[in-house]
């Protein structure tokens, strides 16, 4: 029997955290970086865009129906990446964190072995990252969903290590899924704060797992990157050529950097069947698993059928399909 199609990358909207966030402090602040990070004329297309997919990642019949029509027969279900809401305090996150994940679960109980979940943990609030993630597999999660940052943090930072410890003795799946690029204003036009941005972020937040040695210190974290990487595996000979010539570049990791991919998960949302090839030489047919961004506008309405593009082999093209990732969420 062969392994089921499984999509690793899938959203849902939760009207329950939105609902709790609403009108407190720091909402607003966070709102209009948002704005002036995309621009005017994003907004003005994002606004409607998400109100019409909206059923799609809210009602469990409407994404069966989508599932079905992709062929696809499992999701990994995380929530949108705007729920991260990492300007919030303590108390506020703990809540958000707690609903998320409890919203998460519910949505995903109405299919079972259809739906499988991901919850949140406020990067913001080092201290509550165990428990959050620990609440999240109460709940009957795989694991977590994070951003590539939180203000002032990068995922290199020791308060994180205690995360990394957790996630890695208890099998969870971190999902890195960046949300805003700090470059800003300089991709507020044509939506390049997510064509751009996005792969920029994944890169840099790799590279700081990769760099500091997190990965070192961590070798079972089950870490997958969405939009397969970003520009980092492409591009991963510069890291290697900098490990190998700088003393600086190399100090904090004990082997050359593209050998860390190997280590990793990648999706295969890449918008490019000579790009998902390349991400399968550099990290391996059995690191790279079946991604939508289901139903995001900047995702693929049918990723089957983009990852049969990239002309893999068969037995690659059916593990990256479906049998990777139901290794990895354990599927019977």
């Amino acid at each position: 029997m062969s392994a089921p199609t499984v999509d690793v990358h899938a959203h849902v909207l939760l009207p329950e955290v939105d609902a709790l966030v609403a009108g407190l402090p720091g909402l607003a602040e966070a709102r209009a970086l948002d704005a002036r990070r995309n621009g005017p004329a994003a907004l003005a297309v994002s606004g409607p865009m998400v109100r019409e997919r909206a059923p799609r990642m809210t009602d469990v019949t409407a994404r069966l129906a989508a599932m079905d029509a992709q062929g696809v027969d499992v999701q990994l279900v995380s929530p949108s990446p705007s729920h991260y809401h990492y300007w919030a305090d303590e108390e506020t996150a703990e809540k958000v964190f707690r609903r998320a994940n409890e919203a998460t679960a519910a949505h995903c109980a109405q299919a079972p072995g259809r739906l499988h979940g991901l919850g949140l943990v406020p990067l913001q609030h080092p201290e509550q990252a165990v428990r959050a993630l620990e609440h999240a597999l109460e709940q009957g999660l795989s694991g977590v969903e994070i951003s590539s940052h939180a203000p002032g943090r990068e995922l290199s930072d020791p308060a994180y290590e205690p995360l990394w410890t957790r996630a890695a003795q208890r099998g969870a799946i971190v999902f890195l899924h960046p949300f805003g690029c700090t470059l800003d204003e300089r991709l507020d036009q044509w939506y390049l704060s997510n064509v751009v941005g996005q792969p920029v972020e994944n890169a840099v937040a790799l590279s700081h797992l990769i760099f500091s040695g997190v990965l070192d210190r961590h070798p079972g974290l089950k870490l997958i990157a969405a939009h397969g990487g970003g520009y980092l595996p492409t591009h991963i000979g510069r890291s290697d050529h900098a490990w190998s010539a700088r003393s600086d570049a190399g100090a904090g990791c004990a082997h050359l950097p593209s050998s860390y991919l190997k280590r990793l998960y990648f999706d295969s949302l890449v918008h490019d069947p000579h790009v998902l090839r390349e991400l399968v030489r550099v990290a391996g047919a059995d690191r790279v698993l079946l991604g939508s961004d289901y139903a995001f506008d900047m995702g693929t309405e049918d990723p089957v059928a983009a990852l049969r593009a990239a002309r893999l082999p068969d037995s690659d093209f059916h593990a990256i399909r479906g049998a990777n990732a139901a290794a990895l969420l354990d599927l019977a």
